[in-house]
């Protein structure tokens, strides 16, 4: 299990490294070190001087990937790449182009993204699996067929709708949470509900869908049918047996989004003024700052790759036939 865990994680060190080159050569097609300064210092004619002066202050006066003028090692590391992105592979994020400490907002951000994702994320997986659970029990049934009705209008509805409907209703007609904003703390409470509950809502079509369709693939095999064959009820055969073996599916998207939950919610923060990483990200792309746009991919796929390596551990423990090497 060890081996298997280190050779993962030295697999992912190219794997951030293309990602880390991908960003930047994407992010470098659409604005240069120079269309960078003119849009900071926020003017429209603006001096070569200070675009010169805003480029050494923020590292961008070097060459992009080889430095020629240079000679040895130094060709590779005194670049704006190596300068820029080498110190993320020890989550040294450095600074903004605003001068703030990208580190500092990530640590003071992730706080509020988790406290909205991660009841979605609990919540919803319950209220997912239910209501499949449900739909299963009374399969071909009118139940079952309004069921699956509900879940396919909901998973056509944007989840922007809900946002916007359940502002308007909850909010602002009925008065009874706070359309935006938030706090820290048990105050902190009553700015969450809503977007939690528009996040578990949005959610439940798609999911409990997908959820309904793993358990009626296990509900035809032999094993199901040799524990209705020894007496055992409906309830029983689908949570002892159908879910327990239905667990690797679900592990496959539950544990993947796990680590994604630090990331935050792009929209739903950015509608309910939400200061997490989220709004953050929008912000930055906003703003074209390319350092915290940088940190933030380079986060959000390492974070990816620490869900995958959990989902496959995640798998010898649901599955005793699975065995990592």
């Amino acid at each position: 299990m060890l081996a298997y865990i280190l050779r993962r994680l030295l697999y992912a060190i190219p794997i951030l490294i293309g990602v880390n080159l991908l960003t930047f050569a994407l992010f470098f097609i659409v604005n240069t070190p120079e269309d960078m300064a003119r849009m900071q210092l926020g003017a429209k004619h603006v001096t070569p001087d200070a675009i010169e002066r805003w480029k050494v202050e923020h590292g961008y006066d070097r060459p992009l990937l080889l430095n020629a003028k240079a000679s040895g090692s130094a060709q590779l590391t005194d670049t704006i790449f190596f300068q820029h992105s080498a110190a993320m592979f020890v989550f040294e994020f450095g600074k903004g182009d605003d001068g703030r400490n990208i580190g500092n907002e990530i640590r003071t951000r992730m706080g509020p993204s988790l406290a909205i994702a991660l009841p979605v994320f609990v919540i919803g997986l319950l209220v997912n699996i239910t209501f499949a659970l449900l739909m299963v029990f009374f399969r071909s049934t009118y139940l079952d067929l309004w069921g699956v009705v509900l879940c396919v209008v909901l998973m056509s509805i944007s989840g922007l709708f809900y946002i916007i409907a359940g502002q308007y209703f909850i909010s602002k007609m009925w008065n009874l949470l706070p359309i935006s904003g938030f706090a820290g703390g048990v105050d902190g409470l009553k700015f969450i509900m809503l977007p939690v509950l528009i996040g578990v809502v949005a959610g439940i079509g798609s999911g409990a869908r997908w959820y309904r369709t793993i358990f009626l693939e296990e509900i035809g095999k032999d094993y199901v049918r040799t524990a209705r064959a020894k007496g055992l009820s409906e309830v029983r055969v689908l949570f002892r047996h159908i879910l327990k073996n239905g667990m690797i599916p679900i592990l496959t998207g539950a544990v993947v989004v796990l680590p994604l939950l630090f990331m935050g919610s792009l929209i739903t923060e950015s509608f309910f003024g939400i200061p997490g990483l989220g709004s953050y990200t929008i912000d930055a792309i906003q703003a074209q700052d390319f350092a915290v746009v940088r940190a933030m991919v380079f986060l959000g796929s390492f974070l990816y790759i620490v869900g995958l390596i959990l989902t496959d551990i995640s798998y010898s423990w649901a599955d005793p036939r699975v065995r990592l090497q």
